[in-house]
């Protein structure tokens, strides 16, 4: 398909929209302006040639062994720790303080 290269004037409001959409969709800015124009004119439901979808494999780095279905779990419990320590008061948080005995004479 053969491009033509030119200059737009963009309002700053409708640029802002069409940045936005471009982060959503993850598609360069010169992209999300050509499908808005396209949709603008009716031709949105025409098929594009070009390259396809390229989908860019990530390693996370996990060890072999990590159950990654259980991540959800760890991080719950985790949540769970920080609310119970936020929720003690600061005396009761003290280490010293709670291996005391008390005894009654």
């Amino acid at each position: 398909m053969p491009r033509m290269r030119t200059t737009l004037t963009i309002d700053d409001d409708l640029a802002g929209l069409l940045k936005r959409r471009a982060r959503e969709l993850g598609v360069p800015f010169k992209e999300a302006v050509n499908r808005a124009i396209r949709s603008g004119l009716g031709e949105a439901a025409r098929p594009r040639r070009g390259a396809a979808t390229r989908t860019i494999p990530h390693s996370f780095g996990f060890r072999p062994g990590v159950d990654l279905d259980k991540l959800n779990q760890l991080a719950d419990e985790l949540e769970s720790e920080a609310f119970v320590a936020a929720s003690q008061s600061p005396r009761d948080r003290d280490p010293a303080r709670r291996q005391r005995t008390r005894t009654r004479p």
